[in-house]
């Protein structure tokens, strides 16, 4: 079996090291500041915690513009072109996208809008009222590519989650993060399939790993290694993102009330909201110590995103999908792995024992604070292509009855108490001494 380099998991890989190592050099060498754009807080009228809306659009600003969309454009587009696709119908299609991520970078920068909802929901947002007023015109959706964008921000993502993270929160995070998760998987995938009797087992299984690690990554990986269909990632991937909202504004109220310490809340909201954006956003809510807490456990939980792609690769070769009568080989597993969990990890170790013995924090700490623009960009470009994907009418008619709905909140709802136990068993104090994290 000749493995075929060029494909979309292996391209996502190679531009993701591209980003990676321009950026290393970048910080290190400090020959060219590579950092992409990033918006700042603004309101129409300038006060004492933002900027008026005009003021942002300075020579820099227009500079670190033209970079991003340059470096981002370059290297879709050479992938395209590599693969053998057509530049010529692409690269219009991407710039028109990359204006709709601006348009989305923008409003999410506001000054309300930033406090209360993340970019994500906007991206998905804007996505979702294109294709259901107008339309997705032809001509764009060569630029809709959801995975492929969102595989290459994963890529650049695991240069952020070194390995060193785990000490930091020692048995308490793993304790949260890597028994509960398991649990809950195994738990989805019952209820959906033997209770539920959802038939669409990629469903599922995507359905249970962006419930119980992280969203839209988890999603992305699993349902790869599953060989989910598009829509259905869509339509986890928009469920998500909808619960995901309310519980990154209601969670940190529900838990001040009952006056959950901060540590224990923060690790609370870390081990059961999705994505990891709002995790911060809604830690931040509790305190400081609340969102160290929160991150961390969120962070020790998305290592788990290379392991359950490759177990979820191995289940479905073997059992979903395995031929009565037939054998399953080696080769076949390879085949289903979803290879950007290769550069995922590849970038983790780099950054985990090479970057940071040799140059120390305060080096990888910058080198990611460049890398974190191109990873949001390019997540930006998925979520708006989540959004252009998806069409009320199809998701009604796909949702089998309400059942993904009520697999999400039974599995969400099943994933908060189990956490819950989790933590108050750990972090409460009553059995175990509480960490700190000053």
């Amino acid at each position: 079996m000749k493995e075929n380099f060029k494909s979309e998991d292996w391209m996502a890989c190679w531009l993701g090291f591209i980003v990676i190592i321009i950026a290393i050099v970048s910080v290190l060498t400090g020959w060219f500041d590579f950092s992409a754009l990033k918006f700042k807080t603004w309101t129409l009228w300038e006060n004492v915690e933002s900027a008026s809306l005009l003021s942002q659009f300075t020579w820099d600003f227009a500079g670190k513009l033209v970079l991003t969309f340059a470096v981002l454009a370059a290297l879709f587009t050479g992938a395209v072109k590599i693969q053998g696709g057509s530049v010529k119908e692409y690269l219009p299609a991407f710039a028109t996208l990359f204006v709709l991520a601006i348009i989305v970078r923008l409003i999410s920068a506001e000054f309300t809008l930033n406090r209360y909802l993340e970019w994500a929901f906007w991206a998905l947002i804007v996505g979702l009222l294109v294709s259901n007023t107008v339309g997705v015109p032809q001509w764009l959706k060569p630029a809709v590519k959801t995975e492929f964008y969102i595989k290459t921000g994963l890529v650049i993502m695991g240069f952020s989650v070194l390995f060193s993270t785990i000490a930091k929160f020692g048995l308490y995070g793993l304790g949260i993060a890597w028994i509960v998760t398991p649990i809950v998987i195994l738990f989805m995938w019952w209820f959906g399939v033997k209770v539920l009797k959802i038939d669409n087992k990629p469903l599922v299984i995507t359905m249970a790993s962006a419930t119980s690690v992280c969203g839209t990554s988890a999603a992305i990986a699993t349902g790869a290694a599953s060989k989910a269909k598009k829509d259905d990632i869509a339509m986890t991937v928009s469920i998500s993102i909808i619960f995901t909202v309310l519980m990154m504004v209601f969670e940190p109220m529900i838990i001040r009330a009952v006056g959950m310490s901060p540590i224990m809340g923060g690790s609370l909201i870390g081990g059961t909201i999705d994505s990891t954006g709002a995790v911060v956003v809604a830690g931040t809510a509790l305190g400081g110590e609340a969102q160290t807490a929160a991150v961390l456990v969120k962070s020790i939980q998305n290592i788990l995103i290379g392991f359950i792609a490759f177990f979820v690769a191995i289940f479905f070769a073997t059992h979903v999908d395995k031929t009565p009568g037939t054998k399953v080989g080696a080769s076949e597993i390879w085949v289903r792995f979803p290879k950007f969990i290769i550069g995922f990890f590849a970038a983790s170790l780099i950054a985990s024992f090479i970057i940071l013995p040799i140059f120390g924090n305060d080096q990888v700490g910058a080198i990611n604070k460049v890398l974190d623009q191109y990873k949001n960009w390019a997540f930006v470009l998925a979520f708006v292509s989540i959004g252009l994907d998806t069409n009320f009418k199809d998701i009604i008619k796909k949702t089998q009855g309400g059942k993904l709905v009520w697999l999400y909140i039974v599995g969400q709802s099943f994933n908060i108490v189990l956490t819950f136990f989790a933590v108050w068993l750990l972090l409460s104090g009553v059995i175990f001494p509480i960490p700190s994290l000053n």
